[in-house]
């Protein structure tokens, strides 16, 4: 309505100005009879003269403001055309998360992920491309889910330009990229999670970004039942096995305490750990000295990427044979992609089947030595398979 009126104002102004020029009264004209009436009385002078008739004039001028309407119709009616469809397709949502609040689409279709890819796929969703962990390769576990997903660098430097290319229409990631927010945010709609909360959070995060807070919920409710089950089926030895986890990673031999993502699953089951592991950290390097403080009733050996001469000194030092948990054979090799670099739903739901796998061994271990020692004592809690 109100381009029509400004439309019409302008055919007012047209056809005044039209008028005046065909029938030769201008403001020049005007000016010209005005002094005539303080000059000579009576005279005046036109630098136009009438080329049309009366009839002539109408019919051109009402030519000329029917286009002017017709033309006038069509522009309005295109924008009401475009501005139905923008509001169709940019229907949005706000998410508020570490960097602010932004407004993502309600089916975004275009998904780049910088980080949290694990819990991304887990949620069903096939991005376009991702950062990767090192060596520009997804990990292992992931590689039946990622064959199609360009790789856009690595986690922590992203390639800014390959994913203007791709053009998506939601990028996820965490806050470790914050330096990367206002770029990203021009490219499209950016959502980065907190990465101080747990990986929990962000796959809560994620999902609510992407429209997968359903998905989100079972994977959880389902990942809580297995926690539970671990429990009931180590029964009264859940809080009498120590856990022990130790990674041979390059050069380096470490120590995975409460905070890695291994510990904190072991912890959430409510499995103890070492005195000297028991703590609130990611990890500890060691040096062969400190091979004692590996002692637990389990170790976890905690394998990939890894030296094979840094893990034959170690596995050969006589301090490591003196081990119990080496010596009683209660040493189990987990795959280093879930157990610390997985950060996700799916990594998790690894490092529980892995517990699932080797936990039956060692209650059957102790089930064993109980009845040799003890034949008539009450026989621990039965694992059932």
């Amino acid at each position: 309505m109100e381009n029509l009126i400004i439309i019409s104002s302008s055919y007012i102004m047209f056809f005044n100005a039209a008028k005046s020029v065909v029938l030769g009264v201008s403001p020049i004209n005007n000016f010209s009879r005005q002094k005539g009436r303080g000059g000579k009385r009576g005279v005046t002078r036109s630098f136009f003269t009438p080329i049309f008739n009366s009839r002539q004039i109408q019919l051109i001028l009402f030519s000329i403001i029917t286009a002017l309407i017709i033309i006038g119709c069509g522009v309005s009616t295109s924008k009401n055309i475009s501005s139905n469809s923008e509001n169709i397709t940019s229907q949005t949502r706000v998410i508020k998360h570490a960097m602010g609040e932004t407004k993502v689409p309600l089916h975004p279709k275009r998904v780049v992920v910088l980080g949290g890819l694990d819990n991304v796929l887990a949620l069903g969703i096939k991005p376009i491309a991702a950062t990767t962990l090192l060596y520009d390769q997804y990990p292992s576990y992931l590689q039946s889910k990622t064959e199609e997903v360009q790789k856009v660098g690595v986690n922590g430097s992203a390639n800014l330009e390959k994913i203007l290319y791709l053009k998506p229409d939601l990028i996820l990631g965490l806050n470790w990229d914050a330096d990367l927010y206002q770029q990203l945010s021009q490219i499209a709609p950016t959502v980065l999670a907190d990465g101080d909360k747990n990986w929990k959070e962000w796959l809560t995060k994620f999902a609510e970004a992407s429209g997968e807070t359903e998905t989100a919920e079972k994977l959880l409710k389902d990942y809580d039942q297995k926690i539970i089950t671990v429990r009931q089926k180590m029964g009264n030895n859940l809080s009498k096995t120590q856990v022990s986890l130790v990674n041979f990673w390059n050069n380096y031999t470490r120590i995975y305490m409460n905070d890695s993502f291994a510990g904190s699953i072991i912890k959430e089951i409510g499995l103890p750990r070492p005195s000297y592991q028991d703590k609130d950290k990611n990890s500890e390097n060691i040096s062969l000295e400190f091979i004692p403080q590996l002692e637990g009733d389990v170790i976890f050996l905690i394998l990939g990427e890894h030296n094979p001469s840094k893990l034959k000194q170690f596995t050969n030092h006589p301090l490591w044979l003196q081990l119990e948990a080496v010596r009683e054979d209660r040493i189990y090799q987990v795959s280093s992609d879930t157990w610390i670099s997985s950060w996700g739903m799916i990594g998790a739901n690894s490092v529980l089947d892995d517990l699932f796998k080797y936990l039956p061994l060692l209650v059957s271990k102790y089930q064993l030595k109980l009845l040799i020692f003890d034949p008539k004592k009450e026989v621990i809690v039965e694992w059932k398979n």
